[in-house]
């Protein structure tokens, strides 16, 4: 008798680099898993833009690698992830007029600024969740708006990149209310476009996908689709959510209380609530993951990448040695790092400021300080954004009582201690999964019927280490944050002069990053 077929479900994770697709069982074994990377384009100070085309060639292959692997017998459907806030725009025709503008992209940063310093800033981040900032396809549309008018007139659908493949995949054009409370256009508290923002923005509701819930299923593939990816016409296909939303289902933080906190090139801390939430000075975001599971938090732009300035400047012959001889150089200092404070804002800043206008700095330096003062100190300040970051989500009224960290930085001693000192309380590290790709697959499944609800990942994924903080770690670290914390508005002004006087210093000053 042959054995019976175990059904499985792709999570598809459009990311900023790659497209990764990812197969689970129900039970969260992962079974296959395949990756096809794409560049990101800067051709312009402050771009940071994609081309529609190799995101959608590399999902395809990924969907095809996966399916061969298996057979396509297995495959019960397909779930979304993507990287948050991108924006296309299309001609009538659906053809792209415009490159993929992703999250990193800055040029909008004169009509975030503005935008923030008016008295409905804050109202709308409260309203639609997401920050005024660059990163927003709220201030991306109001640049095109301003600086290419006619490419503005001529485009008739602003979408995301999840929004153009599965287009391509399906034949629809739909956008997930994960995806849409990241646009800055979405009422959260509604689940309806905001028509301030979309006055802002210069558009209508006719020239945006229809909204959907994350948990939508699209019953078939087109002709084209079926063939690139060896799936049969009637496959299923999860509609899905954004990266950041998923990567909380995907390490089991989906209880009310419990936050990821991730650090990679980047970081984040978020949490699950089950209604819309911001605190009253906008320091979180707020989207949605479920129709009744939102994820609150706040991500910061400089995470391992600070390690990695830090050892090319400060330390150059470690750098092809990787990231433990830069660890040991910084696990000489003490914690604190002699009175040393990094503001790591080497790539501008998100969370929970949310302005492109600050710079790095270091604050306190002395004829005593050592390179590994310097090396430690990044280290700390990245932990201490983290900090200030979880500060501003019990301000909006959260309970955060347990943290799961995930992320390549969090395999090293030296990054877990200083974590879990700077934030005085235990650290839990996750047994490792596919993050965003697992937390598409668990969606796509409750949205097929194949598990009972989400929450049974909570239980399939399993901490295996708890480390509590070291005592007198965290008393360093609870008299330095206040410090850290009120620099960057000690610093506003000078930030705000340096980029005034931006054409006028060395290109590399005047470059955002």
């Amino acid at each position: 008798m042959a054995d019976p077929v175990v059904p499985v479900v792709i999570g598809l994770d459009l990311g900023t680099t790659s497209t990764k697709a990812v197969a689970f069982t129900t039970d969260g074994t992962q079974v296959a898993q395949a990756s096809h990377g794409y560049p990101l384009a800067t051709p312009h100070p402050g771009h940071a833009v994609q081309d529609p085309q190799q995101i959608l060639t590399a999902a395809l292959a990924a969907v095809r690698d996966v399916v061969t692997d298996l057979g396509a017998e297995r495959v019960a459907g397909i779930s979304f992830s993507s990287a948050m806030h991108s924006l296309l725009g299309l001609d009538a025709d659906l053809v792209p007029l415009t490159p993929v503008v992703t999250w990193g992209d800055t040029r909008a940063h004169a009509q975030a600024e503005q935008l923030r310093q008016t008295t409905g800033g804050l109202a709308l981040h409260r309203r639609t969740g997401t920050p005024v900032h660059p990163m927003s396809p709220l201030t991306k549309l109001m640049w095109f708006r301003d600086v290419e008018p006619k490419t503005h007139e001529k485009v008739a659908f602003w979408v995301g990149i999840k929004d153009y493949v599965l287009l391509h995949l399906t034949g629809h054009l739909l956008v997930d209310h994960s995806n849409a409370s990241g646009s800055g256009l979405l009422d959260i508290h509604r689940l309806q476009w905001d028509d301030e923002a979309l006055g802002l923005a210069g558009l209508t509701i006719e020239q945006l996908p229809e909204l959907v819930r994350t948990r939508h299923v699209v019953d078939g593939l087109l002709d084209d689709a079926a063939r690139a990816t060896g799936l049969p016409l009637d496959t299923k296909v999860v509609v899905g959510a954004g990266d950041g939303p998923l990567a909380n289902l995907g390490v089991g933080a989906v209880e009310p209380g419990v936050a990821a906190c991730s650090i990679g090139t980047s970081g984040a801390l978020r949490v699950a609530v089950e209604r819309p939430a911001v605190d009253p000075q906008g320091g979180v975001f707020c989207y949605a993951l479920t129709e009744d599971r939102w994820i609150v938090g706040g991500a910061i732009n400089n995470g391992g990448a600070t390690l990695d300035w830090v050892r090319d400047v400060v330390a150059p012959e470690l750098a092809g040695a990787g990231a433990a001889e830069l660890l040991e150089l910084a696990a000489r200092a003490q914690p604190g790092s002699g009175g040393l404070i990094m503001l790591p804002y080497l790539l501008s800043e998100r969370a929970p400021h949310w302005s492109a206008l600050p710079t790095g700095a270091y604050v306190g330096l002395t004829r005593s300080h050592q390179r590994e003062h310097l090396v430690r100190a990044a280290l700390e300040g990245v932990c201490l954004q983290l900090a200030v970051v979880l500060q501003s989500m019990r301000a909006a009224g959260l309970d955060v009582r347990e943290v799961r960290a995930t992320g390549g930085v969090t395999r090293s001693d030296l990054w877990r201690d200083v974590l879990a000192a700077t934030f005085g309380m235990p650290i839990g590290f996750a047994q490792g999964q596919e993050g965003s790709g697992y937390g598409a697959a668990i969606l796509g499944m409750d949205a097929l019927g194949l598990i009972a609800s989400i929450d049974v990942v909570a239980d399939q994924i399993p901490v295996e280490e708890t480390l509590r903080p070291d005592p007198r770690s965290s008393a360093v670290y609870a008299q330095l944050l206040p410090t850290f914390a009120a620099l960057y508005d000690a610093l506003v002004p000078t930030f705000s002069r340096l980029r005034r006087l931006g054409p006028s210093l060395p290109v590399e000053l005047s470059t955002d990053r």
